[in-house]
C-alpha cells in the first residue's frame, strides 16, 4: 500500500508595519524565488499573488514539513534576497506571524481566482477588512490587539 496526501495551504503574510514596500514591477522576481524554496521544501505551488504590503500563496506542503518552519524559511530567505536584490529598496522585512488556512482540493479553483485577482480585490478592500474576513470565515478568534 503506497500513502496519499493532500496538504493544502492558503498562507497570508504582510509586510512590515502593513508598509507598501513590495514594488509591483519586481514582483514576478519575488514569486519565482518563493516558488524556489517551495520547491526546495517539496512543495508544490499553485498559485501567489499580492499587492504592495502583503502576499497570499497557494501550497501543497510535504508532510515531512512543519508549517512554522516551512514559514520561517519562506519569511527569512525572502527577506534576505529582496533586501540584497536591489528591487524592493524600501522594503524593511516581514510583520511577525501569518496566516495559515487548510482548504479542500475541491474549493482549490476559487483559491487560485481569488489569489490571481489580488490586484482587483484590493481596489475594494483594504489588507486588514480581507484578513479580518478570512480569520472569521475559518472560524478563527480575533485578537483585537493586532489589528489597527
Amino acid at each position: 500500500m503506497s500513502s496519499y496526501r493532500q496538504l493544502l495551504y492558503h498562507l497570508v503574510f504582510r509586510t512590515k508595519d502593513s508598509l507598501p514596500t513590495i514594488k509591483q514591477d519586481h514582483s514576478n522576481q519575488l514569486y519565482e524565488y518563493i516558488t524556489g524554496i517551495i520547491k526546495n521544501k517539496d512543495g508544490h505551488l499553485y498559485r501567489i499573488n499580492g499587492v504592495e504590503n502583503h502576499l497570499h500563496i497557494l501550497t501543497d506542503m510535504h508532510p515531512s514539513q512543519a508549517l512554522s518552519d516551512f514559514m520561517r524559511e519562506i519569511k527569512v530567505s525572502s527577506s534576505v534576497w529582496m533586501k540584497s536584490s536591489g528591487y524592493f529598496p524600501l522594503f524593511n522585512g516581514w510583520a511577525d506571524g501569518y496566516g495559515s488556512f487548510t482548504c479542500s482540493y475541491i474549493d482549490m479553483g476559487r483559491l487560485i481566482d481569488y489569489i490571481k485577482n489580488q490586484q482587483e480585490h484590493h481596489r475594494k478592500k483594504t489588507f486588514e477588512e480581507e484578513y479580518r474576513n478570512l480569520l472569521l470565515e475559518s472560524g478563527i478568534k480575533i485578537d483585537e490587539r493586532f489589528f489597527p
